[in-house]
């Protein structure tokens, strides 16, 4: 039987693209390509998690039917640098084996993860 290898993208609706594009670009320094994306290129030993949650979780909104968790080097950075510009941030971190997490919103109000791999 012929299956998945991976994640081949992940793509988000928004009502004014262009102005999320720049946000995401700002904030969280993902380099958008004329395109209207980006490529993310990965390094030796990057992993990324794919998982069903039940429907009723309260992980994240309910209205909301899926959440992107991004990678980064440095969560305490990064959520300063969201709080700075800012965006709606969650007080909370979380550390776990695999490493620590927080949450932020971005303007179209989509809340995403931010992942620090352990």
């Amino acid at each position: 039987m012929e299956g998945a290898s991976g994640i081949g993208g992940v793509f988000l609706r928004s009502s004014d693209p262009d102005r999320l594009r720049a946000w995401y670009e700002a904030n969280l320094g993902i380099a958008i390509s004329e395109w209207g994306g980006n490529a993310f290129i990965a390094e030796a030993g990057d992993a990324t998690v794919w998982s069903i949650f039940p429907g009723e979780t309260d992980y994240w909104p309910a209205e909301q039917q899926t959440m992107v968790n991004y990678r980064v080097g440095n969560l305490d950075a990064m959520l300063a640098q969201l709080r700075a510009a800012g965006a709606e941030v969650d007080e909370r971190v979380e550390e776990q084996e695999f490493g620590r997490f927080g949450w932020a919103v971005e303007p179209d109000g989509n809340r995403f993860e931010l992942w620090e791999p352990a």
